[in-house]
């Protein structure tokens, strides 16, 4: 496997190795990926969003073309070689080295099984922010979408049990006196986190106890119920792409917010296999 860096490019091809593997509450995993190749990735923003292109065969390598048409060269290789290809979130970075969580969903997929079966070791490549890139100063681009406004004089963070990572990096830049209301459904009670955060945060947390992901209607409810502040606010929303789409619709219908005050992004859609076809909910 031979991974290319190229200075001028915002996004370039990492070869990542995995360094440690540990169980986060009942239905997460963490995986930390480093190695030499990982020397020059970095992140944009608390939500970071990358691709990784996991192997076909357990503990084999991916190869993955890199290049300004590295894309169409990779839907060029047959799908029985093609590597998997699927979007995470960075949860924590350090020099060399990122964390990124992964949701435990049984045999349902081959990135749940994948993650059921890494070990220190494996190898994979990572597909993110270069830290040799001149910051153009639109992280967007690069992958992250939380920007909340100067003069929000608090925020509101929403998301299922796949928005963790970025709703726990998130938490975590906020500055002292920022106020944020966190609402996180997870799969049950043991899923709970902490975070540390010099902010003023007050979280709720929904666990379905049981209930499909992406069936619970408990986080509209739950955020419907809140009682938020009248001044001008944001709010950041991802998860189950539906659900995205109902709480957007209630901030902005029911609750007058400027849709301009709102970042969402649907992670995912109830119904949908992980190798399906997904489009996004339109970002009017």
């Amino acid at each position: 496997m031979t991974v290319d860096l190229l200075g001028t490019e915002p996004t370039v091809h990492f070869e990542a190795e995995v360094l440690a593997v540990a169980p986060l509450g009942e239905s997460l995993v963490r995986v930390t990926f480093g190695g030499p190749g990982m020397r020059d990735v970095t992140t944009c923003g608390p939500d970071q969003r990358i691709k990784i292109f996991l192997p076909r065969e357990p503990g084999a390598g991916a190869r993955v073309p890199t290049g300004e048409d590295w894309y169409r060269r990779y839907r060029e290789i047959p799908e029985a070689e093609r590597p998997y290809m699927r979007t995470y979130t960075i949860r924590a970075a350090r020099p060399g080295e990122i964390d990124v969580d992964f949701v435990r969903h049984g045999d349902s997929g081959p990135a749940t099984r994948w993650a059921a079966a890494v070990k220190p070791g494996d190898r994979v490549v990572v597909y993110g922010p270069n830290a040799r890139f001149e910051d153009d100063g639109d992280p967007a681009r690069r992958g992250a979408d939380y920007g909340a406004p100067a003069d929000a004089s608090w925020q509101l963070i929403v998301g299922d049990e796949t928005a963790l990572p970025a709703i726990g990096g998130i938490v975590e830049s906020l500055a002292p006196g920022q106020r944020a209301y966190v609402f996180a459904e997870v799969p049950v009670a043991a899923d709970c986190q902490e975070w540390q955060t010099a902010g003023e945060v007050t979280v709720t947390w929904l666990p379905r106890d049981g209930a499909p992901a992406g069936t619970s209607a408990a986080l509209l409810a739950a955020v419907r119920e809140a009682d938020l502040p009248a001044e001008p606010g944001y709010a950041w929303l991802a998860g189950e792409a539906r659900q995205v789409r109902d709480l957007r619709r209630h901030l902005v219908g029911e609750r007058g917010m400027d849709r301009k005050r709102i970042d969402f992004c649907g992670y995912w859609r109830y119904g949908k296999s992980e190798d399906a076809p997904f489009e996004p909910e339109p970002r009017d």
